[in-house]
């Protein structure tokens, strides 16, 4: 499975950290940020997660975030 996700991420260094708030909750997936692209891309790949609870995660620590 692979989900696409708009954001509002602007700075490298968020991205590393939600990247590691992302990986502590979904273990088994690979998540990267794409922040030269005009909607500030998360890519969330593998085989088991809920793009409901990425959306959450990014929401509560006040960064936009909806499915492409």
């Amino acid at each position: 499975m692979v989900e696409v996700f708009k954001t509002n991420v602007q700075r490298p260094k968020q991205a590393r950290i939600l990247e590691s708030e992302l990986a502590s909750q979904f273990p088994f997936v690979k998540i990267n940020f794409d922040l030269e692209d005009c909607d500030k891309v998360l890519r969330v790949e593998g085989k088991k997660f809920a793009p409901d609870k990425v959306i959450e995660l990014l929401h509560s620590n006040g960064y936009f975030c909806q499915v492409l």
